[in-house]
């Protein structure tokens, strides 16, 4: 059967909007396999002759199906053989009807969207072969709705090979190829139809209420190319004819439509009025020499060209031609057939104005031939002309072609290159019979293609699935043959061979069914090969015997030469077939409607059966061997498998509580809601039905079924529940009142978590026969999962936020509920977390997800833990103070939430419970128990007690958290010195104080790492630093290991330091300069701050910071302690002392006197003096005083004073002062007494 392009029945789209579709099915005996109906009755001779025609307007069932009797006249004696599976004639014209719906409210507006429902539509049947034709002015109308007849006369049947006998000897090339008809504005059902005969003819009908004329209109439209027809032209001439705009409106006078021959375009006009006329308009050649005006003929290599089938969009300006062209290789002498599509549109110019000139171009190319395949096997001129054109659905500016032996091939331009998906299902569909689109909610917007095949109905194909399942061009045909290049069967191989981890090339249908969702089968191979059918078609012969017989012997070895265990995940064969025991429909019409369907033992009776045979093939599986095999090398696979009776152990329990939550619901789901608000549809039983709805309408062949049927049917995509909450929750539950949101909530909490409980417990009964888990993602962790569990969790938070009123049994039910929904999901996001560390995949972002929902979740929890207590307190005290009994009812009252929290990390809500208690046992116990990463429950603990600043509890822990509480405080060093030498660890104190005193870092600022920053620490000062030196020195004197002699001596260095910078800072005239005056200065910076203010205290406060250094210190800053004699020289003039020495003939006593004054004589002293104190050494080791002193030629204190300027006049003096210095001029001074005295 085929569906003809009219006014109504456009590619469907044009029908009903935005959910409608119109099917149509001859119930002749050929045609009986056509629409797989789930209770189709056998074909009877009783059904030869009737038409259904069923109309669909919204998504609920189907509506107003009307049966139309064919009158025996218009059947004709030689159609029943003719249209059998055997019959001899070309697969092009295999089925001799064609079918028009005409719409007459559609005629009566002007508008095309058509909304309400269809009252009122005429429908025309014509016999492709004997041109016969029935016409229904109203299908609506009931009982005796006769047809009106237009049968050929008996000049005309003898023209076309109809002999009064019966016998048939027409040629196709007399057939009618296409035909279209329109309603005639301002009449009463009345119509034209206009044929076209492959040859050329065209036929006018006229079909009334009470009559029908019919008459040649045009006597071989293609001209005479028809008469000069080479052997490659033995067939039509005339390929289609399509209309112009597809509505007619009550003001048009006329219509247009195109013509389709085999080398040009014609454009017809048909006069609606009751004295029919049709005339050519104008036409342009497509192929011929010249390249402008289409396709360019007589190329070398080209032997042919066939304009095949062609397409003109909404507007009726831009037309798409399905072109083929024969050609040679001249290289390889091989020849090949390429598929193109060539776009043509009006040129931009007044159309009217073209209209008078038959030669005037009226067309031109809108852009570059688009080859759909460059080289394809040569088929037969027969299958060639058998293909068809169809346009307008998704992805947008896609193409649909469809052969004549049943295939459906959608060609996309797609991101700079042209890429084909070809139509395929699992099992055999049989042909795909026709294509068109899917009627899309907005109405600017396309829909998705849909394709009628033999055997399976109608069927959706997803925008992703073309997106994602196409390939580029391949060398093979359109047709099922496929291609006589040997490289794709090579390629199967090669795909086969490294399995997942090549790029998906084709995606069978059958994986889009639930509505663009992605699913696991495109992280593997989607391509289905012969090998896969036979493997699977095998499997299930295989399995039926062990049913019956119990046997499997040979089944393992049958099936591995078969190549059943080459593929994994969901296209492995083991997977589909139990994908097909748990969505099996169940083979009936359904009878009963809404809550009474639910409870009906039809549903439990399908689930009980699927649960018993899926039980079955798992048994089927270990006999055989199989399992063992795929518990090995298809992990995957198998792991599907069992999901597949988890999901079906879930969706049974699903079903229980349905049952008994519709019991509380009388009135039943498809009632309308009370106005008292109390006798409302369930919201689990409206989930239910925009679940069974999303799957009816992404999959056309469950149309006919109810919602809640599609849902408990399609057990494999219980995904769907959760993936519809995430989107509809508001509308579910949001838009009642707030007692009613409650109890709606609940339900579909009680669902959630009955349906994963019951899962997991399949799964833990089922544990030995699981594969192993590493790097596998259960269906429960997948994110439109955890998707919904969230929406319904926060759903439930907010309906508990709101209101400070507490229905105490509501409430606490719904409470309930929240705790099991937190546990489902969080555990739903580890198990996710822990198989991509597996697999090595980054994880941070789902683990930062994971972290805030749980304390989301759990601190909402907490709070209400706390409200119920309290509310549970005051109905129990009376209003006698019971703190015990208070106690206890929180207890029990957090003892879930609890648990939940030590097992998913939730340290805060455990701190909060403890806290509460005041149950320092129960603390410790928990610090145990709770260790995970970062340290655990441990550390959280400690970080809480630091941030309230409770030392002495955190010490105490101590005692029993040694280690942890060590490693913990290694980033808290002002406490870590307390717990060493809590632990007698006097020595490792010392020097956790030593640096601490000393650090030159703000180590003591807290920071909280997983909230905002806590209240920093202010700096040590200089004291508390000196008072941290000094703890160090005690403590290393009291641990008295080796060497803490020289620590303490380190330590001792460290306090000089530490004073000369309290020191430096009193005499440095730029404090206010200083940012922190509580800042430890290093060393260097001390010295330059001396060396920056000419003062004598400072420069020889300089030396003093050099002497308690390190001599590696001395030495690396060397040029800064010549900087520092260089200062020291500076101080005194000494031209002026030696000018006054000369002057006033000074004694030795007064040069002893004078130069024991000058800075040089004090440094001289500090650093060289026999009584000179410093830490680590000497300074001749950085810096000699007399050049014979040194050991390696080098500078020394002698050097830089001879380079002074005032050396030349001074030069004594200073030697003097220096060496005065160096030998102690206190002590020859007196000794010089002495020997006066003497």
């Amino acid at each position: 059967m085929e569906m003809q392009r009219g006014p109504v029945d456009f590619h469907w789209t044009k029908l009903y909007r935005p959910n409608s579709v119109l099917k149509i099915q001859i119930s002749m005996w050929a045609a009986a396999e056509i629409w797989n109906f789930p209770s189709r009755p056998e074909t009877s001779a009783a059904d030869l002759g009737q038409l259904f025609i069923w109309s669909y307007l919204s998504a609920t069932l189907s509506r107003g199906c009307s049966v139309l009797e064919i009158p025996p006249p218009a059947l004709g004696s030689a159609d029943t053989t003719t249209t059998t599976p055997t019959s001899t004639k070309p697969s092009g014209h295999a089925n001799p009807w064609m079918v028009c719906i005409v719409r007459w409210d559609v005629a009566s507006t002007h508008s095309d969207k058509a909304v309400a429902r269809c009252k009122s539509a005429g429908a025309v049947l014509c016999n492709r072969r004997t041109r016969a034709l029935a016409y229904w002015p109203d299908i609506y109308v009931g009982g005796g709705n006769s047809p009106i007849l237009s049968l050929p006369p008996p000049e005309e049947a003898e023209e076309i090979g109809l002999s009064g006998d019966g016998a048939d000897s027409s040629s196709e090339y007399d057939w009618f190829n296409s035909f279209i008809a329109s309603a005639i504005p301002g009449t009463s059902h009345e119509c034209i139809v206009i044929g076209c005969q492959s040859n050329g003819n065209l036929w006018l009908f006229h079909l009334t209420p009470t009559g029908a004329s019919r008459k040649r209109a045009s006597q071989s439209a293609c001209g005479d190319s028809c008469a000069d027809r080479s052997p490659l032209q033995s067939k039509g001439q005339a390929r289609s004819i399509i209309w112009r705009l597809q509505h007619v409106s009550s003001r048009d006078s006329s219509r247009e439509f195109f013509l389709l021959t085999n080398n040009e375009i014609q454009c017809w006009n048909v006069v609606l009025a009751r004295d029919v006329n049709i005339a050519r308009v104008w036409s342009q050649e497509i192929v011929g020499s010249d390249g402008d005006l289409g396709i360019k003929k007589d190329l070398a290599g080209q032997k042919h060209i066939w304009l095949l089938d062609f397409q003109v969009d909404d507007r009726g300006k831009d037309f798409t031609i399905l072109v083929a062209t024969f050609c040679m290789d001249r290289v390889s002498s091989s020849s090949y057939t390429q598929y193109s599509l060539l776009t043509m549109q009006y040129k931009p110019v007044q159309h009217q104005e073209l209209i008078g000139s038959m030669t005037e171009r009226i067309l031109e190319r809108k852009a570059p031939l688009q080859v759909i395949i460059p080289k394809a096997r040569v088929e037969d001129e027969s299958f060639l002309l058998s293909m068809r054109l169809r346009i307008g659905g998704k992805p947008s500016g896609s193409a649909i072609i469809l052969s004549g032996d049943g295939t459906a091939t959608v060609t996309n331009y797609w991101r700079g290159s042209t890429r084909l998906y070809q139509f395929d299902l699992p099992w055999d569909a049989g042909r795909v019979l026709d294509a068109s689109v899917f009627p899309s909610a907005e109405e600017s917007d396309e829909g998705s293609w849909v394709v009628l095949t033999e055997k399976a109905g109608i069927w959706a194909i997803p925008e992703k699935a073309v997106l994602l399942g196409a390939v580029e061009p391949p060398e093979r045909s359109l047709s099922r043959k496929g291609s006589s290049n040997e490289g794709v069967a090579e390629e199967e191989k090669r795909i086969q061979a490294f399995g997942s981890n090549i790029t998906p090339r084709r995606v069978s249908s059958d994986a889009w069914s639930t509505g663009g969702r992605q699913r696991t089968v495109l992280t593997g191979i989607g391509q289905r090969t012969a090998q896969d059918e036979e493997a699977e078609a095998l499997l299930g012969r295989l399995f039926n015997e062990f049913i019956l017989s119990g046997e499997v012997e040979g089944a393992f070895e049958k099936l591995r030469v078969k190549g059943a265990f080459e593929k994994e995940g969901e296209t492995n064969v083991f997977a589909r077939v139990s994908k097909s025991i748990v969505d099996t429909l169940p083979k009936h019409w359904t009878t009963t409607k809404g809550a009474e369907f639910v409870a009906s033992a039809v549903v439990s009776s399908l689930l009980l059966d699927k649960q018993q045979k899926h039980q079955k093939y798992l048994q089927f599986l270990a006999l055989s061997k199989c399992h063992e095999e795929l518990s090995s090398k298809q992990r995957q696979s198998l792991l599907t498998v069992m999901e597949h009776g988890e999901k079906l152990s879930g969706i049974i329990q699903l079903r229980e509580l349905q049952n008994l939550l519709s019991q509380n619901h009388p009135e039943g789901s498809d009632s309308p809601p009370s106005h008292s608000g109390d006798q409302v549809a369930g919201a689990l039983w409206d989930l239910i039905q925009l679940v069974g709805e999303k799957a009816r309408r992404n999959t056309v062949l469950l149309m006919d079924r109810d919602n809640a049927e599609v849902f408990y049917s399609k057990v494999s995509d219980i995904e769907e529940l959760f993936n519809c909450m995430s989107h509809h929750l508001p509308h579910i539950i949001g838009e009642h009142p707030y007692k009613l949101q409650m109890k709606r909530a609940y339900e579909i909490a009680s669902a959630c978590t009955t349906l994963i409980h019951a899962a997991m417990r399949y799964r833990d009964e089922y544990q030995t026969w699981y594969p192993s888990p590493e790097r596998l993602t259960p269906w429960n962790c997948q994110s439109v999962v955890r998707s919904g569990l969230w929406n319904i969790s926060s759903f439930i938070m907010q309906l508990l936020r709101e209101t400070t009123v507490i229905d105490m049994l509501m409430k606490s039910n719904l409470w309930s509920q929240l705790e099991k929904l937190t546990d489902i999901l969080l555990d739903a996001y580890t198990g996710l977390i822990t198989s991509k560390i597996e697999r090595g995949e980054e994880h941070r972002g789902l683990k930062e997800e994971y972290c805030k929902r749980r304390d989301e979740l759990l601190c909402s929890l907490y709070e209400l833990t706390k409200r119920f207590t309290d509310a549970k307190y005051q109905d129990s005290c009376k209003g006698v103070e019971n703190f015990e009994l208070k106690e206890a009812i929180f207890r029990e009252a957090a003892s879930p939430l609890l648990s939940i929290a030590k097992r998913h990390e939730g340290y805060q809500t455990l701190w909060c419970i403890c806290y509460d208690l005041n149950d320092t046992a129960f603390l410790r116990n928990l610090m145990h128990d709770s260790v995970g990463p970062k340290g655990g429950f441990s550390y959280f603990v400690f970080k809480q007690l630091i941030k309230r600043r409770q030392y002495a509890n955190l010490l105490r822990l101590g005692e029993e958290f040694q280690e942890q509480l060590s490693s913990f405080l290694k980033e808290h060093k002002h406490l870590f010195w307390l717990h060493e030498i809590f632990l007698n660890q006097f020595s490792c104190a010392a020097e956790t104080l030593h640096a601490l005193a000393i650090s030159q870092d703000d180590t003591s600022a807290l920071e909280n790492e997983e909230t905002e920053p806590t209240k920093l620490t202010p700096l040590p000062s200089l004291a508390d630093r000196r008072r941290l030196l000094n703890l160090s020195k005690i403590a290393a004197a009291a641990g008295k290991d080796e060497g803490f002699e020289m620590k303490m001596v380190l330590i001792e260095a460290d306090l000089r330091i530490l004073k000369l910078q309290e020191e430096i800072m009193r005499h440095y005239p730029y404090r206010e300069e200083v940012q922190d005056i509580n800042k430890l200065l290093p060393p260097r910076e001390l010295i330059e701050m001396c060396l920056k203010v000419k003062s004598r205290e400072l420069s020889l406060l300089a030396f003093e910071v050099f002497a308690w250094t390190s001599s590696s210190f001395r030495i690396a800053n060397r040029s800064l302690l010549e900087e520092c004699w260089k200062n020291a020289v500076d101080q005194n003039d000494w031209a002026a002392l030696s000018q006054a020495s000369t002057a006033e003939g000074w004694s030795d006593e007064v040069v002893l006197e004078t130069m024991k004054e000058t800075i040089l004589f004090k440094a001289s002293q500090r650093c060289y003096g026999p009584e000179a104190e410093m830490y680590d050494g000497d300074f001749d080791e950085a810096l000699p005083l007399q050049k014979e002193d040194a050991e390696m030629p080098g500078p020394s204190v002698e050097g830089i004073l001879m380079l002074h300027k005032d050396f030349p006049d001074a030069g004594k003096l200073m030697l003097t002062a220096l060496m005065m210095g160096k030998e102690a001029f206190n002590n020859i001074f007196e000794e010089e007494e002495e020997a006066m005295d003497f």
